[in-house]
């Protein structure tokens, strides 16, 4: 299977208003074709846009991190309707209080994460995708979110998990750490051929950072990671590249 994590920018100025994006951001799910794939930073104006694009194909579990319905950021989790039957989803988010929205820790944001196990028709196969976007200032917020989710992952014992997302760190932080120490891999590390491009670009590439990430666990195996470099000319699709991972079990 094939499983993209993508910041889309809920904003952006000029030429990179997200208006002005959103056929470049569609055009490139389109093209790579993941079979499930994590976007953040998407407001409900552009969940409405994706769903109508790619709503033949897709379906969606997520919710506003706002206040669990449509205000603010959604970190969804799409997966292709007609390969996957949804047996159970959820919604949480980062902080002491995770069934209720609201700031955890010392984050500045609301941040949540959503999720879905999924059973192959085919196959009858179960896995369970994670996406999230940790706070890009609490320290403590993005590490004991890192451990909030591989706890809630966790539960689902012996299916294959993963867990997409901006996480707002380099892998030598405390949160990166953290999710690798509740036994979850980064896929680009077990591919010796991955691109080593930086995930977020800031729509010049002059301050690069590797922040983006796909997390496995539980049997799945790495056939390629990658960051995906696609432009259209000297435009950038967002401020951060997608991150590709073609997985098998």
């Amino acid at each position: 299977m094939k499983v993209i994590s993508f910041n889309v920018l809920c904003g952006g100025k000029g030429q990179n208003w997200w208006t002005k994006r959103k056929p470049l951001v569609r055009d490139v799910i389109r093209k790579y074709d993941p079979d499930t794939f994590g976007l953040q930073e998407a407001h409900y104006r552009w969940m409405n846009y994706i769903c109508k694009e790619l709503g033949d194909t897709y379906d969606y579990v997520g919710v506003g991190r706002d206040n669990g319905k449509r205000m603010g950021e959604f970190s969804p989790v799409f997966y292709k309707k007609d390969k996957y039957e949804v047996i159970e989803t959820g919604n949480f988010w980062l902080s002491e209080t995770p069934e209720k929205p609201g700031k955890g820790w010392d984050a500045v944001c609301i941040r949540i994460c959503s999720y879905a196990v999924l059973r192959d028709k085919a196959t009858g196969e179960k896995i369970a995708h994670f996406n999230t976007h940790l706070d890009h200032i609490g320290d403590v917020a993005r590490s004991e979110g890192a451990k909030l989710i591989a706890e809630r992952a966790d539960v689902f014992k012996g299916v294959p998990t993963i867990v997409t997302g901006d996480f707002n760190v380099n892998p030598e932080s405390g949160a990166y750490k953290t999710i690798i120490a509740q036994g979850f891999t980064d896929a680009r590390t077990l591919d010796e051929n991955a691109n080593d491009v930086k995930t977020y670009n800031g729509f010049d590439e002059n301050t690069p950072e590797m922040i983006d990430f796909v997390f496995i666990k539980n049997g799945f195996k790495v056939k390629s990671c990658n960051t995906i470099t696609d432009k259209v000319g000297d435009r950038f699709i967002s401020d951060h590249y997608p991150v590709l991972a073609e997985l098998e079990l």
